[in-house]
């Protein structure tokens, strides 16, 4: 079955939303309404990137990593890490130019 794109676009924003307002929120660092956005979030982030393959054959500029296939570090630090990721595939550099070109009037260019 494949699913709408536009339709997983207004699913995405908002799962943005619900998790941002989770974060905004929150009571205590340990709140689960915020560990459920997180993962509405990315279960939305992948299906429109699905969809975007299948009927576009375009993908988002981003992964979601899986963390937990990397050892496991117990120094004792209390920050949770979530288990997924966004990773942003292109060059810092590459976004400070863009913003450098746009405010100048310059359209942005492509990422090399």
């Amino acid at each position: 079955m494949t699913v709408d794109p536009r339709a997983a676009l207004d699913r995405l924003v908002a799962a943005l939303e619900g998790h941002y307002h989770a974060i905004s929120s929150r009571r205590r660092d340990d709140d689960p309404a915020v560990d459920d956005a997180y993962d509405v979030l990315a279960d939305a982030f992948e299906a429109y990137d699905d969809a975007l393959s299948v009927v576009y054959g375009e993908s988002t500029p981003f992964d979601l990593v899986d963390e937990e296939d990397e050892d496991d570090d117990d120094s004792g630090d209390e920050d949770r890490l979530p288990e997924e990721s966004f990773e942003d595939e292109y060059d810092d550099v590459v976004l400070v130019d863009d913003a450098n070109a746009l405010s100048a009037g310059e359209g942005a260019r492509s990422p090399q």
